[in-house]
């Protein structure tokens, strides 16, 4: 029998992963620790805006992406999740990515656990089913799914109930309303919830009466955090939204990058030779010679 050889590895060599886990991700319990502690949650949207956006966020340290995806229909955004997801979760390895469901995705308890499964299973942390009842959440958080929801104005196809995307809870009765629900969630597993478009007083007494971490949108209060849409932080609408503070110009900033370059593309300044790389000067003589015999 030959003999084994004694051979050295070293701890960089053993280039293995044993977990999906990303060491330092903020996982929904670093979410419920921010808020015992009283620590502001920061959460961003780059609403179809690329990964790039998502990994400026992780560097700038906000706490949560709510992730939806880039796709034309629903049944492209259902078909295109699983890349999508993998596709941010590979640019930004830190940040809690809530990722939006699409309404059919849950459509039945069964197709809940489903597709949240194989979401959490590609990178999402946690799972935001807009509008979804009692009864499927209780079935995805009893079968250790992470949900992340919403309460408030639903500002997917459901704001047609309301008449539009409108403020709401405006009177007692009507606050009460989103309490309820907001409180029949966290009690039947919620984990997190974003509230939207309601008044400030409303928000941060929701907010103090749950466990469970709730961050506005668009909502006034501080709550236990706050989101804003990227779309609103570049200044990328045609008109600022009353809830929005702009804190840079995207497209000024973009448009004035392709200006400068177009300019010295067109006055020659670009290329320099030093943005290429020069033929062996025998191969050089070879390839003219041969072009012009042609």
């Amino acid at each position: 029998m030959a003999e084994e050889k004694d051979i050295e590895i070293k701890t960089e060599d053993k280039n293995v992963k044993a977990s999906k886990m990303q060491k330092g991700r903020k996982s929904i319990a670093y979410l419920q620790k921010l808020k015992d502690e009283g620590t502001p949650i920061v959460q961003m949207c780059p609403a179809n805006r690329d990964q790039y956006f998502t990994m400026a966020a992780e560097m700038a340290g906000c706490d949560i992406c709510r992730l939806t995806v880039p796709a034309e229909n629903t049944a492209m955004s259902i078909a295109n999740a699983p890349w999508w997801i993998r596709t941010v979760r590979a640019a930004a390895k830190i940040i809690h990515i809530n990722f939006y469901m699409q309404t059919p995705t849950f459509a039945s308890k069964e197709k809940a656990l489903e597709y949240g499964s194989l979401y959490m299973a590609e990178g999402a942390d946690s799972l935001l089913p807009m509008g979804v009842n009692n009864e499927t959440l209780k079935y995805m958080t009893d079968n250790h799914l992470v949900v992340f929801g919403h309460v408030g104005a639903l500002s997917g196809w459901q704001t047609s109930r309301h008449g539009g995307y409108k403020r709401l809870g405006q009177t007692a009765e009507d606050a009460m309303k989103v309490f309820r629900m907001a409180y029949e969630y966290q009690e039947n597993g919620m984990m997190a919830m974003t509230i939207e478009l309601t008044p400030i007083e409303v928000t941060n007494a929701i907010a103090k009466k749950l466990r469970v971490p709730v961050i506005s949108i668009a909502a006034g209060g501080a709550a236990d955090g706050c989101e804003m849409v990227d779309f609103d932080t570049f200044n990328m609408m045609p008109h600022l939204a009353s809830h929005a503070k702009v804190y840079g110009d995207f497209f000024k900033w973009a448009a004035g990058a392709y200006s400068a370059w177009a300019n010295d593309v067109r006055t020659g300044v670009y290329p320099e030779d030093k943005h290429g790389f020069h033929m062996d000067e025998r191969e050089l003589d070879k390839f003219l010679n041969a072009i012009e015999k042609i």
